[in-house]
């Protein structure tokens, strides 16, 4: 539909409104974003409310800087509510979802003419389950427990003292809503082994069947998504309901305009979503604590029953599950070549083209089929606990019963149906024209164990996005900072496949590079590729740039060379550095922030999570060091296998994929410098391959525009 007049003119006001409410001016770059998002709204056709148009996304790179968020907020608000679609904001972590629900809606609310309402969605992991909770305050002390056999799947380990007093303190901190049940508002951050025991997942969930069902965290958090006029989410979140068909947490893709914020992640968050593993032994003895499950489940149901009969065929389906399993582990033992180097405890192998062998695929099959079995069996037990809520029918289950094995027999379906998504993968014919999915396995040697753990993946996600996402969704925006690599938005249309009709836009920075920084490239006695001779050179250059005192960021790209570069500076530096392993990531960055505000030097040694998402602003960060040019691990398993096709298709994988891949790294690690406009500091990058190698021109050129200070 054109921009009506009325909503253009709501934009512009509020737009005016904003800037003059927070005394801030207009940047180029945004009000450029404002109308290329409108405009591409404005040209989505429809009819009756159905869009008619083709599939297209509108792709925006905006530089940090250029306020991305007010943009976007600014033209989709009013153009969704005049379409009468539903504004579906996508972030890729949590805290920038906070950000936007807590900061930025408030502020464009408060300050200009628009009227909307909006929520929060996080998925069901997030919040408090009252019944869990209940049913682990209850097992505390009380070995024989209903649920016991529940906290033995998940791997309960003993816990330490004073857990008990914790989860009372959660309780009685709920009942006096003095906290909603979000895993992310507690004060304090709540261990993963810990917050696995008091929450839950739809499958475990019994819904309006739970007796906590009105006073629910997640039911209550979900109240006002059909009201809300804008959701705030996350890409996992969205990748999950399209997963399952869409619709069916948030709104239906064809009601909707989504807006996905960092979306150069979406790519691999799309892969992981829907890659599978299954480890062997770890299977097996999960089938173990099965069959003690149904042990225990048995007497609590009438011996003529269907779930009675259905827990027999349980108990058949898995000897039969773990009969195969053993011939599948003794196999891939034998005729697997497995190496393990550098006295690790874990080898891993790739499939060539994703081919097995012969013997492994007829295993396959049979592993399919039995895993398939057990699946089929434990959902005809679900579905038979599920009728027990019905109280207007007789039923051989009474309520208690189902209230109490309802989660159990939710996380034993769950467990085999992700066993199922694994060998259906395996099983998968390749199509062609397509890269083959990526298939591989890791040995690992424990204490007293061995095990091995089988993967599968797709290489690229342009097929899974454009048949959930970009064919269904009414509209999608894509931002970042980092969607072009080396100048080109080709990365981005392959992995994602985005529809040929798609818009594209480059925004201007509001930061003035060449005046706020500087690219230095100082000599080195040796290369990256020399890996001894390259610390050592490290240990020799690094106190020399940090020599004037100022807050530093050193990135490195591998945990071990952090550490050995990190063991022989501390006795001459022992305070001034700290890891990002030594203590939580907030902590961490508190305890840097605290040393520069008392005037010390504090130096960051940081990995790949340290390149992309800190933001330390003005003197939290002045000087950004890069060891090594972030190219991908030559072992990993979806890369290899995707340069594996390029190279059968006669392309240069190193040039198409490693160098693109690396530079979008390199751009996002030197974002770390500037956070505002008054920000100062330089870049050091100490990999003489980007002055040496061929490649090393393009890396620099797709660099902001920093003043370059390059030795011979």
């Amino acid at each position: 539909m054109p921009i009506p007049d009325d909503v253009k003119q709501s934009i512009q006001q509020g737009y005016r409104d904003f800037l003059g409410a927070k005394g801030i001016n207009a940047r180029y770059g945004q009000r450029l974003m404002i109308a290329e998002i409108a405009r591409y709204l404005g040209g989505i056709t429809s009819d009756d409310g159905e869009r008619t148009s083709p599939a297209s996304a509108c792709v925006v790179e905006a530089g940090t800087g250029t306020g991305k968020t007010l943009a976007y907020l600014m033209s989709a608000i009013p153009m969704a509510k005049a379409m009468d679609k539903k504004l579906v904001i996508s972030t890729a972590t949590v805290a920038l979802q906070d950000q936007i629900v807590q900061k930025d809606l408030p502020e464009l609310r408060e300050h200009t003419n628009l009227k909307f309402n909006w929520t929060l969605a996080k998925g069901r992991g997030r919040y408090l389950c009252l019944s869990r909770l209940e049913g682990r305050l209850h097992e505390e002390g009380v070995q024989d427990s209903d649920t016991m056999p529940l906290f033995l799947l998940e791997g309960r380990q003993d816990e330490e003292p004073g857990t008990r007093e914790f989860f009372e303190e959660m309780l009685a901190q709920y009942a006096n809503r003095k906290w909603d049940g979000d895993r992310d508002h507690w004060p304090q951050q709540i261990p993963d082994d810990t917050w696995r025991q008091v929450t839950t997942d739809h499958r475990q969930c019994t819904n309006r069947h739970c007796s906590y069902f009105d006073s629910c965290a997640f039911f209550e958090a979900r109240k006002g998504l059909d009201e809300a006029e804008v959701i705030v989410a996350n890409h996992d979140l969205v990748l999950a309901d399209l997963a399952l068909g869409g619709g069916a947490i948030l709104p239906r893709p064809e009601e909707a305009i989504f807006i996905f914020d960092e979306a150069h992640h979406l790519p691999a968050k799309a892969l992981n979503h829907f890659a599978a593993s299954v480890s062997i032994n770890g299977t097996r003895n999960w089938l173990k604590q099965l069959a003690q499950v149904i042990v225990k489940m048995k007497p609590y149901l009438t011996p003529v029953s269907t779930a009675s009969k259905t827990l027999d065929r349980i108990s058949e389906a898995s000897r039969a599950y773990e009969l195969v399993l053993a011939q599948v582990y003794e196999e891939a033992e034998s005729n697997i070549t497995w190496t393990f180097e550098d006295d690790r405890q874990s080898a891993q192998w790739r499939f060539p083209d994703g081919e097995l062998s012969e013997r492994l695929a007829e295993l396959t099959v049979e592993a399919g089929a039995a895993s398939a079995n057990l699946s089929r069996h434990l959902g005809v037990l679900l579905d038979e606990l599920q009728k027990a809520f019905d109280e207007r029918k007789d039923h051989d289950i009474d309520r208690q019963t189902a209230e109490s094995w309802f989660p159990v027999a939710g996380t034993l379906h769950s467990r085999a149906e992700d066993q199922l998504r694994l060998w259906t993968a395996w099983r998968e014919v390749r199509e062609e024209r397509r890269p083959p999915p990526a298939r591989w396995a890791i040995r690992q040697r424990f204490d007293h164990a061995e095990d091995i753990t089988f993967f599968s993946s797709p290489v690229l996600a342009d097929s899974l996005l454009h048949s959930r996402l970009w064919s269904r969704a009414f509209g999608v925006i894509l931002t970042s900072a980092t969607l072009t690599a080396l100048g080109s938005f080709d990365r981005l249309k392959n992995r994602a496949g985005l529809p040929a009709s798609s818009h594209f836009m480059v925004v201007p920075s509001a930061f003035r590079y060449g005046d706020m920084a500087t690219v230095e490239v100082p000599p080195m006695p040796a290369l990256p590729t020399e890996a001894e001779s390259f610390t050592d050179a490290l240990v020799e250059r690094l106190p020399k740039l940090w020599s004037d005192g100022q807050a530093m960021l050193v990135l490195f790209t591998a945990r071990r060379q952090m550490n050995a570069v990190r063991d022989r500076l501390a006795p001459e530096w022992p305070d001034v550095i700290i890891t990002q392993d030594d203590m939580a990531k907030g902590e961490v960055l508190r305890k840097h922030k605290e040393r520069v505000d008392a005037g010390l030097p504090s130096i960051l040694f940081g990995v790949a999570s340290f390149a992309e998402g800190i933001d330390l602003p003005g003197k939290y960060l002045q000087h950004v060091v890069i060891t090594r040019l972030p190219f991908s691990v030559p072992d990993d398993p979806i890369d290899a296998s995707l340069a594996e096709w390029v190279t059968a298709r006669g392309g240069n994988p190193f040039m198409e994929i490693t160098v693109p891949d690396a530079s979008i790294k390199l751009v996002q690690a030197v974002g770390r410098l500037l956070r505002t406009e008054s920000d100062k500091g330089r870049v050091t990058i100490l990999d003489r391959r980007i002055v040496t190698r061929r490649y090393g021109s393009l890396l620099l050129d797709a660099l902001p525009p920093f003043r370059r200070l390059v030795s011979n």
